[in-house]
């Protein structure tokens, strides 16, 4: 079992995340890292909330455990000017949603890595939820983790969608809370069911996410666009989101990955 250490390319990228948190002062509150394994492989599959969510699933465990991840990420983030160069240079494994094969090239590349000793982190909703609450997961982070034979972390954060939210402009706030949780790894055996298995994944997400919205520094504003409606905020209506992502679901053809943005 082989374990990746940093890169001086995954050096330079943690050194300007640290920078940018430094200049803006976030006040990240991480637990629960102890569930990252700190050698072989694992699925660390989040949350979608923000287009930062990579540094919510990157920064811990890059800064303290010194591994690193590598995330399952559209390809056209590949060709972006401002983030084409990080996702080249994290070894992210390019998904494109409109091609089969493409897919099908994803999943297997992505499975090899978890069999090298890889962490990689697989959003399973597929794309960024805007009400704020879980989206329905593919069944592809609980397809690769059985046959790679590793564990699943889910992963949870809270906080990167006030500053990097879908659909609305990017605000750089200073002092910014998020928070980051990792739950209790889950092992998907070879007889299990992956559906059944997705089912339990998403009940200990929602657990989780529940856990940090209601515990969140900055509270629930009534009325806030970051707070889901739920909890008295401003976000969509979920039951909205939902009927908007299974007609965009249709739109999408190929083998069920769960990745995404």
């Amino acid at each position: 079992m082989s374990t990746q250490r940093l890169t001086w390319r995954w050096r330079l990228i943690a050194a300007v995340a640290i920078t940018v948190r430094w200049v803006l002062s976030w006040r990240i509150d991480v637990q629960g890292l102890h569930h990252v394994p700190r050698r072989g492989g694992a699925v660390l599959a989040f949350n979608h909330h923000s287009y930062a969510d990579f540094v919510m699933v990157g920064w811990p465990v890059v800064r303290r455990l010194k591994r690193p991840v590598r995330f399952l990420a559209k390809r056209e983030i590949w060709s972006s000017r401002g983030f084409g160069w990080i996702v080249r240079w994290a070894g992210a494994v390019p998904v494109d949603r409109a091609d089969p094969a493409a897919r099908a090239d994803a999943y297997a590349a992505a499975a090899a890595a978890l069999r090298s000793g890889d962490l990689v982190a697989v959003a399973p909703e597929q794309t960024i939820s805007p009400s704020y609450e879980l989206l329905p997961m593919r069944t592809g982070a609980a397809r690769m983790a059985r046959e790679a034979d590793v564990p699943i972390v889910p992963v949870v954060g809270w906080g990167t969608h006030r500053a990097f939210p879908k659909g609305a402009s990017n605000r750089l706030h200073r002092r910014l809370p998020v928070t980051v949780r990792f739950g209790s790894p889950m092992r998907v055996g070879e007889d299990d069911d992956v559906a059944e298995a997705t089912t339990d994944l998403e009940r200990r997400m929602t657990e989780l996410l529940h856990e940090v919205q209601e515990t969140y520094p900055d509270g629930a504003p009534p009325g806030a666009a970051w707070v889901p409606a739920r909890l008295g905020g401003g976000a969509p209506d979920h039951l909205e989101v939902l009927r908007e992502h299974e007609q965009r679901e249709r739109r999408w053809s190929g083998p069920d990955d769960g990745s995404g943005s």
